[in-house]
Formats: C-alpha cells, sequence, structure tokens
C-alpha cells in the first residue's frame, strides 16, 4: 500500500489546477497532453536537465511515486509526472477497451514527445512499472535507463480477474463507498488494518472520474504489459529494480522484484531493510537511490 500524501504532496495538487507554483527553490508547471477527443493527460513538470518520467500505479496518481520529493530536481534533473488515463486529474474514456498496457505505452511516449524528449530515464511503480518495461522493449530508443520500483506484472492478464470486477464495480456502483466494500478489511493487526483502510480511501480521494477509474481497472488488467516474463531477458538499458518485505501488500511480493531483477540482463536490485518501511512508501529516500544509481550508470542531469 502506498503512504498517505505528505503536505508538499497536498500543496503541490492544488497548486497544480491553477498555474506554475514554486516549491521553496524548484517551479512547478502544469502539464496538459491531449490523447484524442475524450482524454487530456494532466501533470506537472519540475527542474531543468535530463527527465525522469513517472509512472504511477493502478488506482494511484502521479504523486505517488516520488511522494513530494524534490531531490531529484534538485540535483538537475527534469522530472515529468501525470496522471495515467483514467487516473486523477485525467480521467478518460468509460469503455474498458480504451484501457490496455499498449495505450499506457503510447500515452507515456506521447507524453515526450509532446514535450520534444528524445530519451528519458522512466520511473514507475507496480503499473507504472508494467508501463515502463514495456516501453522498454517497444520503444528501446527513446529510454535511457529504468527504475522499478514494486513491480507486480508477471507479463500476462491478472490471474485474480474476479477481485479487479468486484472493485471496478463496486467502484462504478457507490464510487469510494462500493470499492472500499469490495476491498474489505485486509487480514493484518487492527491499527495496521485501519492505516492500510485509511490510505487506500485518501488515494480514492484524488480521482476525478470513477467510471473512467472503474473502466481502467476492469481494462488493463485483462491485458499483458509483455508476452510473459522471458521477454525481459530483452531489456537493454540500465536498469534498478526496487523491491520491499511489506507483508501488508501482498499484491507486490519481493519475488517478483527479485525475478525482475533475475531476468534483465545487470539490472540491480535494492530492498529496505528488515524492520524498515519500505523504501516505495519513502520518496526521499527511494530518490536518493534512484540518484546514485544513475550516477553509477554515467548519466547525469
Amino acid at each position: 500500500m502506498q503512504p498517505a500524501p505528505s503536505l508538499d504532496d497536498i500543496a503541490g495538487s492544488a497548486a497544480a489546477r491553477v498555474g506554475a507554483v514554486s516549491s521553496n527553490d524548484i517551479t512547478i508547471t502544469p502539464i496538459d497532453v491531449p490523447r484524442g477527443e475524450s482524454l487530456v493527460l494532466h501533470g506537472d513538470m519540475a527542474g531543468h536537465g535530463a527527465t525522469i518520467l513517472a509512472l504511477h500505479g493502478l488506482t494511484a496518481t502521479r504523486r505517488y511515486v516520488f511522494h513530494g520529493s524534490r531531490v531529484l530536481e534538485r540535483a538537475g534533473f527534469k522530472t515529468i509526472a501525470y496522471d495515467a488515463r483514467g487516473h486523477g486529474q485525467s480521467g478518460g474514456p468509460h469503455e474498458p477497451g480504451e484501457y490496455t498496457y499498449d495505450h499506457l505505452v503510447a500515452d507515456a511516449i506521447a507524453v515526450l514527445d509532446h514535450h520534444e524528449i528524445d530519451r528519458a530515464v522512466l520511473a514507475g511503480h507496480s503499473m507504472g512499472t508494467a508501463t515502463a518495461a514495456a516501453t522498454a522493449l517497444q520503444h528501446p530508443e527513446r529510454v535511457s535507463a529504468l527504475v522499478l520500483v514494486g513491480p507486480a506484472h508477471r507479463g500476462a492478464p491478472s490471474d485474480n480477474q474476479p477481485r479487479w470486477d468486484a472493485l471496478a464495480n463496486g467502484l462504478a456502483a457507490d464510487g469510494v463507498e462500493g470499492f472500499m466494500t469490495a476491498f474489505g478489511t485486509p487480514n493484518l493487526p487492527g491499527r495496521l488494518s485501519e492505516t492500510v483502510l485509511k490510505v487506500v480511501r485518501q488515494r480514492l480521494s484524488r480521482h476525478e472520474d470513477m467510471l473512467a477509474l472503474s473502466a481502467c481497472l476492469s481494462g488493463v488488467t485483462r491485458t499483458a504489459a509483455f508476452d510473459g516474463l522471458a521477454q525481459l531477458e530483452k531489456i537493454d538499458v540500465p536498469t534498478l529494480v526496487v523491491g520491499s518485505r511489506d507483508d501488508s501488500d501482498p499484491d507486490h511480493p519481493l519475488s517478483i522484484a527479485e525475478t525482475y531483477a533475475a531476468r534483465i540482463p545487470g539490472a540491480g536490485l535494492i530492498v529496505e531493510g528488515a524492520g524498515e518501511s519500505p523504501l516505495a512508501w519513502r520518496g526521499g529516500t527511494l530518490s536518493k537511490a534512484v540518484l546514485e544509481f544513475l550516477s553509477d550508470q554515467g548519466i547525469h542531469p
């Protein structure tokens, strides 16, 4: 699961609606990328230099990759983050067929094209990780490196589609409350279970079009980002995989992160220490790990 948004996160979201703002010494500029008649990808851009494109997970928004951290921009990189189709401010079509990994890859390339960016580091979480890997496979010339946080995709449609359909149907019928009913109570110790439910509810509240999110839940989980885990062996860019030992997040098991790291040639794997909060939750710490990785690969602002 993801943490509650930081104060920087909340401020940045509000500011993105009214124009460029400053976060201390960083200027944050809203972006809008048209993707047909019924979809505009909304996001923000900050910093200068080589580009890092942030791709969030299913039911999350652009704030849930680096969690409001501006470490990367202060180090000289430019970051671009946007709400994926069906999510956040972007919204989108209400037909599940409009939500496939091919659509998500095309959207990522469209964002780069819109800003005349030839190559970028792609940093993704969960669904965003699968999108990043698929982009590197389909458009290797556009990707300079990958940061794959919390991979979950196994190179095939979900093997638990009834669960995703229940969540999608609950969301379509009764919004956040319908989703939460279908989500149920996690099998975790009391206070941890309460925290997970609070975080899920907060994350869902950031979406403006619940029918679009419902369509995405139903659609993207029925598609594959790439054809089997063996396809990962064809990725030919520097890659950092970020795994987690977090028992409260069974959708992103450490074993899948380990598989990604083993399959992708030369990939590195980092995991938080025993008893520590997951790296995927800690935007500042994660950003510093990304900086170290990029420096080791000779990728500089």
